[in-house]
């Protein structure tokens, strides 16, 4: 009995086969990759052809583009590609077969073959339900195509370009009304159409996130609203609500540090914000949120703005010789200092001189001589005038009478008009007798 029992067993098998052959044959596979289609330059990627024949070899094709070496030989059903470079983009398909049906092409994206294009929300990242978002791809390079794609699912939208003044080319994504589906975090692409498997690098994460959808947190200073310079700033989030996940921004600007909340000394979920030694960059209005953990992306109402202001110094104004700043400002204020005492010194130099000139000029001025030959022209403006006056019957002649006889009898050439010390006597003559008798 048993080997009549082993004998149907054996047979009904080889029937199965032929029968998932026979179907197989004629089915259309699948071809999925893991753990995405789109792959950085120099990452792999796996390729699963699937169908329900069991056994089956399946042969890997690549559409529209040049047949690769090592995708020539028989597999089972698992395809490695990688590290991948450009040669690699491309679409691919799968069958048992060139005669058997082709699985649905799988485009495989080779990203990181252009840099970065940049991404932005107008008029916020942070929207109320019901809200419209517009998501900015823009980039230096004039690239013709933008793909926008929400998390890491392989669907996404595209756009062609739109170019601005100065050559910079950019994309606008519409997205709204906002929803729970809505939410997420987005990246954008660049891509040309000429190359449409060939993308850029992803931009920057942007987070796209609903609000309102619980109450709002408190949140307070816990030094107070005002500090001075140099103080540590710490601000406090609480709330009555269970939250996990505690949000601080400051003017609408997430500042990327969510922490979970603790119990406060009320009994409150509260978490605390070091914001460190206060500068004057610390001041500003800040808010806080609350969110769940495993809701990232659905928030609370924000709390009511906290104005914080820091002010004033409570460190010594003595400047460090080891700061830079003190130390260009010291040097900044010793080159005015040699400045100053240089036009000081001019200052002085210019007016002494211009002291002892004056004085020079003073004692040439008074000196006796220069008098006479200053005082001597108009008197002889008065001799020619022929003009007698009281004051002029009189005149007085001046006579060395210690060197009066040499003079007459060694001729001795003009000297100069000094005093003499030598006993000097005046004459008087009567002017008029003389003019009277000839």
């Amino acid at each position: 009995m048993w080997p009549t029992l082993l004998s149907l067993l054996s047979l009904g098998f080889c029937v199965s086969l032929r029968i998932w052959a026979a179907v197989g044959a004629y089915e259309k596979p699948s071809l999925s990759a893991w753990p995405s289609p789109v792959v950085p330059l120099g990452q792999t990627v796996t390729l699963h052809c699937h169908s329900r024949s069991p056994f089956t070899i399946f042969r890997l094709f690549k559409r529209n583009g040049t047949s690769l070496p090592e995708l020539q030989g028989h597999h089972i059903n698992t395809f490695t590609l990688g590290p991948v470079t450009r040669a690699h983009a491309g679409s691919y398909t799968c069958s048992r077969g060139y005669r058997s049906p082709h699985s649905d092409p799988l485009q495989i994206v080779v990203t990181g073959v252009f840099t970065k294009p940049a991404i932005s929300a107008h008029p916020g990242p942070l929207m109320k339900a019901g809200g419209h978002v517009t998501l900015r791809c823009h980039s230096p390079l004039l690239l013709d195509k933008f793909i926008l794609q929400q998390g890491n699912s392989t669907g996404h939208f595209q756009r062609h370009r739109e170019t601005f003044t100065g050559g910079h080319a950019a994309a606008d994504f519409f997205i709204g009304p906002m929803t729970l589906g809505s939410v997420g975090t987005y990246r954008c692409y660049g891509s040309l159409s000429r190359s449409p498997y060939e993308w850029s690098a992803p931009s920057d994460p942007m987070d796209i996130i609903i609000t309102g959808l619980s109450k709002k947190p408190f949140l307070s200073a816990q030094v107070g609203p005002v500090v001075r310079s140099g103080e540590n700033v710490t601000l406090l989030c609480s709330s009555k609500s269970a939250f996990d996940q505690f949000h601080l921004l400051r003017e609408g600007e997430n500042l990327g540090r969510p922490l979970a909340g603790g119990r406060g000394p009320r009994g409150a979920l509260q978490a605390e914000f070091p914001l460190g030694p206060g500068t004057p960059a610390h001041s500003g209005a800040y808010s806080c949120y609350g969110s769940f953990t495993r809701s990232p992306y659905m928030w609370s109402e924000p709390s009511d703005p906290l104005l914080l202001s820091v002010t004033g110094s409570t460190i010594s104004t003595c400047p460090s010789p080891m700061d830079p700043h003190t130390t260009e400002e010291a040097g900044l204020l010793q080159e005015r200092s040699i400045a100053l005492s240089i036009v000081l010194g001019l200052a002085i130099a210019f007016t002494s001189t211009s002291i002892f000139l004056a004085a020079l000029f003073c004692h040439w001025c008074s000196t006796p001589n220069h008098l006479a030959i200053m005082e001597g022209e108009p008197q002889e403006d008065r001799a020619v005038s022929g003009v007698d006056s009281p004051a002029e019957d009189v005149i007085y002649a001046h006579l060395n009478l210690g060197t009066l006889s040499e003079r007459l009898n060694t001729p001795t050439p003009l000297s100069p008009m000094h005093p003499f010390p030598e006993p000097s006597a005046y004459e008087e003559f009567n002017v008029k007798k003389d003019r009277a008798e000839p």
